[in-house]
This record gives C-alpha cells, structure tokens and sequence, in this order.
C-alpha cells in the first residue's frame, strides 16, 4: 500500500509503555546517564510514548506531568531535564504525531483521476477522513489543543498539516473553476472538510448520541456544494 509522508517518520525501536494505573502515583527511580547514551534516548521516547497516550485520554489540562512520569516509570525530574515545561512536552508530542501523518498514494490517484466534481469531493473526504482517522490519538489530541490552547500551536499545525491542505486544494480547484462545485475557495472547502472529520465525534455524540456514522455529515454537508 503506497502512501506519501508529510514529516518525518518516527525513529525505529520505539517501545510501547504499559501505563501504570493512575492510583499508583509513586515514581520509579532510573539511572542517569550521559547525554549520547541509549538509556536517554530510550527514556525520552517512552516519555513522549506515555505523554502522547494520556493526553490524548485526559487532555492537557486534565494530567500531571507527575501522572505522565509515574506511569512511563521515570523520576517527574527526569520529564523536566527533557521538557522544562509541561507545555513543552505536548509541543513535542503533538509534532511526533503529525510528523507521522501520510497520503495514501491509491487514494490521491482516484482524486487525481476524477471525472466530475460530485466523485472529486467524494474523493477528497474519504482521503482526508482516512489520513487523520488512522491515527485516532492524534485527532484526540487535535481536539484538546483547539479547546485547551492558545494559537501559538498554529504555526506547528501549518508546518505538519499544511501540505495536506495544499495538495487536496490543487485538485478541487479545476472543478471550482468548472462550477461543478458551490465554492469560492477550494482551501475553504479542504478546511471545512477537515473539521467535519475532527468535530464529528463530539457534535454527533451530544445531539445525535453516534458518535460514529461520518459519513452521513459528509452527505449533508456535500449537497450545499455541489451544483
């Protein structure tokens, strides 16, 4: 399955932590070691590992970094030798995640190979909706930032997702132009279907009680463009 990566890939022999359950609070001691040996490098990982997991549960706002240090089995010093602020620590972790985002290559070839609009806009969601829906912690953590933080996370946003963004814009534009779409502009458009993928599961979960069925607000939302 061939697919087009928008970042850096993460670094090989990446372990995944068992979480401690967060009624055991106390943190484990680790040795220390310089900083070109592999326990650093192993440690650091299993940080962000750990951060990335629990703020994608609780959010930001809603763990410790003595919560984060006690379930990746480290000492709350040790998150703090390589993060100095918790804030820190999610910058890094939300850029971990977005470094892994992909194009899918036979998704974008059936976008590129559209014969009309209706079948381009069709195209363009189920690619959008399947690069973010395989990675649901980094959508969780999308959300918590859009509630939880300021916008200085936005040009680390750009950095990551504005690729994305540009390439799907390329390909809505000749039916734009065609007026086979109701859109002044495509970015507008790539953007709106964007966050219909990262809103869906809380607007249909309060007020439809699905959290799960996406594809019916892409359908609604399609017959406003479509001319």
């Amino acid at each position: 399955m061939a697919s087009i990566s928008l970042g850096k890939p993460r670094r090989p022999g990446k372990k995944q932590s068992t979480l401690t359950p967060f009624s055991s609070r106390q943190a484990a001691k680790e040795p220390m070691t310089g900083p070109s040996g592999s326990t650093r490098g192993s440690t650091e990982e299993r940080i962000l590992s750990t951060a990335a997991s629990l703020f994608a549960q609780f959010g930001y706002n809603g763990v410790s970094t003595r919560e984060i240090a006690s379930a990746a089995e480290v000492n709350e010093v040790t998150i703090y030798r390589h993060y100095p602020r918790k804030r820190d620590l999610y910058v890094a972790v939300l850029g971990a995640e977005l470094q892994r985002v992909q194009l899918r290559g036979e998704l974008l070839t059936r976008l590129a190979e559209a014969q009309n609009g209706r079948t381009a806009l069709a195209c363009t969601f189920e690619l959008i909706s399947t690069t973010l829906q395989q990675q649901p912690q980094l959508l969780r953590l999308l959300q918590y930032s859009a509630l939880e933080l300021s916008d200085d996370l936005d040009p680390l946003l750009r950095r990551h997702l504005g690729e994305l963004v540009e390439v799907v814009t390329r390909y809505l534009e000749p039916w734009i132009q065609r007026g086979e779409l109701r859109c002044s502009n495509a970015k507008t458009l790539v953007l709106t279907l964007i966050a219909i993928v990262l809103s869906r599961g809380p607007l249909r979960r309060v007020f439809l009680g699905d959290a799960e069925n996406l594809n019916s607000l892409f359908e609604t939302y399609s017959e406003f463009c479509l001319a």
